[in-house]
């Protein structure tokens, strides 16, 4: 979102977190701005017996848990590295700044918490829903919306059936049979172990 080099200009450091690492948790106060190097990172919460719910997964060039950097609020939810990752971060009050002085970031970074508000908007009401195809049917549209440009060839969704059943509030053992009865339904396909839509 922010290109790298002005981050490391306005005073931001390289970190290196292992997959498992937490990065911040839940009710934690916001206190940089993170850019994704290399590697992904979840945002999730988990309930009293443990179960996780996967509010979003962010890979390289992605920022990610911004929103309280503009309040007094904490965290919502906690991040977590999917995979050994690099990250820049920048403090809180440079990251301020940096949006002072360069209002075409400013307005980018309006335009990127748009998408995510949109996303977790259609993603309340798709949980709400009875119908597992329904709910995973609307993810993997919307990441193949967000993701995918060429609209001529399937899109190869990357993520495990695990990671779908996390974003969509299903279990595992679920999202397997409703794949399997989409794909009998020609709504997606799986070539190898992996899904097409």
């Amino acid at each position: 979102m922010i290109d790298s080099s002005l981050l490391l200009n306005a005073g931001a450091v390289e970190t290196s977190y292992k997959k498992g690492d937490w990065i911040f948790r839940q009710g934690d106060h916001a206190r940089f701005y993170f850019l994704i190097v290399k590697g992904q990172v979840k945002m999730s919460n988990f309930n009293d017996q443990g179960q996780e719910f996967v509010q979003g997964l962010f890979s390289e060039t992605q920022s990610f848990g911004e929103p309280p950097l503009f309040t007094d609020l904490t965290y919502p939810a906690s991040a977590i590295a999917s995979s050994d990752c690099r990250l820049i971060k920048l403090a809180k009050n440079k990251f301020l700044d940096l949006l002072l002085s360069n209002p075409e970031i400013s307005v980018s970074m309006c335009e990127s918490l748009a998408k995510r508000l949109h996303y977790k908007a259609v993603m309340a009401s798709e949980i709400s829903s009875q119908h597992p195809e329904h709910r995973i049917l609307t993810l993997l549209r919307y990441l193949k919306n967000e993701i995918h440009t060429d609209s001529s060839t399937p899109y190869p969704v990357d993520l495990t059936r695990q990671q779908i059943a996390d974003m969509t509030g299903l279990r595992v053992e679920t999202v397997i049979r409703s794949i399997k009865k989409m794909e009998k339904e020609n709504l997606l396909s799986i070539r190898g172990r992996k899904v097409y839509l």
